[in-house]
C-alpha cells in the first residue's frame, strides 16, 4: 500500500511525503540529495517493501514540496526541523531508521548529531553525503597530512565553488547543466533519462542550500557526535565525494560501520538491489542485536 501526504513544516512550509508498505513492519525513512527529489528512491523502495515501512519526502525546494524564496530558509537547523516534523506526522512515537544521498546525507547528519531525535533514531545509513562539520575537521587536518587528498576532494567539488556565485551558477544550469544532465547521469552510472523541467527546477532552488550553509559550516565548525549506529557506504567510482572523507570519521561516532562499494555517485538508482541488501542487512541487524559480519567487514571501524 503507498498513498501520498503533505507535512507543514514549523515556518509553514508545506513538505510532500509518500508512504509505502505495511505499517506494523519497522520505519525507515528515505531522504533524497542534490539536484533530485523522492522519486530517486523509487527502485531501491521497491526492494525493500517487503521488510520496512518506508517514507520518503520532498525536502524544501524540490518535488511537490514547497519552493521558499530566500535563501537562509535553506540553513541546516531548518532542514533538521523538517525531519522532525515529518516523522512526527508520520511515525508519532516510533522510532525509526534513517538513510539519505548526497545532500540528504548532509542535512541528515544535522539530526543524527542532535538531540531532538537522539532516543529515536536506530540507525543511519549514509551515502555520498559527509557532515560539513565533519567535513571541516577533515580539511584542516588534512592540510598540514596529506594536502593531495584535499586538493583531490577540492576538484572533484568544483561546483560548490560555481553555486555561489549568484546569477551566474542559474545561468549555467539553464543553458548547459539542464540540457547535459541525463548524460551526466550516464557517464556517471549508466543511468538512461530524459531533460526534465522538475529536475531543472529541483536544481536551481535547492543551490539554497550550498549558499545557506557551505560557507558558515566550513568556516565555523561544530564538534558534533552521533550516538546512533552509522553505515556509511562509499562508491569508489563517486565523481563528486571522494573515499577518503570517511577518514577519522570514527572519532565523531560511537558505532560506525564502512562498506566499499563499486559504483558512481547515483548508485542508489543505478543498483538499487545492491544498495537495498546493504542498508535491510544493516538495519535489520541493529534490530536483531547482531550484523552480519561479512557483509559489513569491507572495512569496519
Amino acid at each position: 500500500m503507498s498513498y501520498n501526504v503533505y507535512v507543514r513544516s514549523r515556518d509553514g512550509v508545506r513538505l510532500h511525503a509518500s508512504c509505502h508498505g505495511e505499517s506494523h513492519r519497522p520505519a525507515l525513512v528515505l531522504v533524497h540529495g542534490y539536484p533530485d527529489n523522492a522519486q530517486v528512491w523509487t527502485p531501491l523502495i521497491a526492494e525493500l517493501l517487503s521488510d520496512f515501512y518506508i517514507i520518503a519526502y520532498d525536502v524544501r525546494g524540490a518535488g511537490q514540496s514547497d519552493t521558499p524564496r530566500r535563501w537562509h530558509d535553506y540553513r541546516l537547523a531548518r532542514l533538521a526541523e523538517d525531519l522532525q516534523r515529518v516523522v512526527d506526522e508520520l511515525l508519532p512515537g516510533r522510532s525509526f531508521h534513517l538513510a539519505a544521498h548526497d545532500w540528504g546525507s548532509i542535512q541528515s547528519w544535522e539530526s543524527v548529531t542532535g538531540e531532538v531525535l537522539a532516543q529515536r533514531l536506530l540507525s543511519f545509513t549514509s551515502i555520498s553525503g559527509p557532515c560539513l562539520d565533519h567535513a571541516s575537521f577533515w580539511l584542516r587536518r588534512q592540510l598540514t597530512r596529506q594536502p593531495r587528498q584535499v586538493l583531490d576532494q577540492l576538484l572533484h567539488s568544483w561546483y560548490i565553488f560555481l553555486f555561489h556565485a549568484p546569477g551566474l551558477a542559474e545561468g549555467v544550469w539553464h543553458l548547459l547543466l539542464a540540457p547535459l544532465w541525463p548524460r551526466v547521469r550516464q557517464m556517471s552510472d549508466g543511468i538512461v533519462d530524459a531533460p526534465s523541467q522538475q529536475q531543472l527546477h529541483d536544481a536551481l532552488h535547492g543551490i539554497a542550500l550550498y549558499r545557506a550553509n557551505f560557507v558558515s559550516r566550513l568556516l565555523r565548525p561544530r564538534r558534533r557526535r552521533a550516538t546512533c549506529p552509522v553505515q556509511v557506504i562509499l562508491p569508489h567510482s563517486d565523481a563528486f565525494v571522494r573515499p577518503q572523507l570517511v577518514e577519522g570519521l570514527q572519532q565523531w561516532v560511537d558505532e560506525l560501520y564502512v562498506r566499499d562499494v563499486q559504483g558512481g555517485h547515483w548508485i542508489i538508482h543505478a543498483q538499487p538491489r545492491l544498495i537495498a541488501a546493504i542498508i535491510r542487512d544493516f538495519a535489520l541487524g541493529i534490530d536483531a542485536g547482531q550484523l552480519k559480519a561479512e557483509l559489513l567487514t569491507a572495512r569496519v571501524h
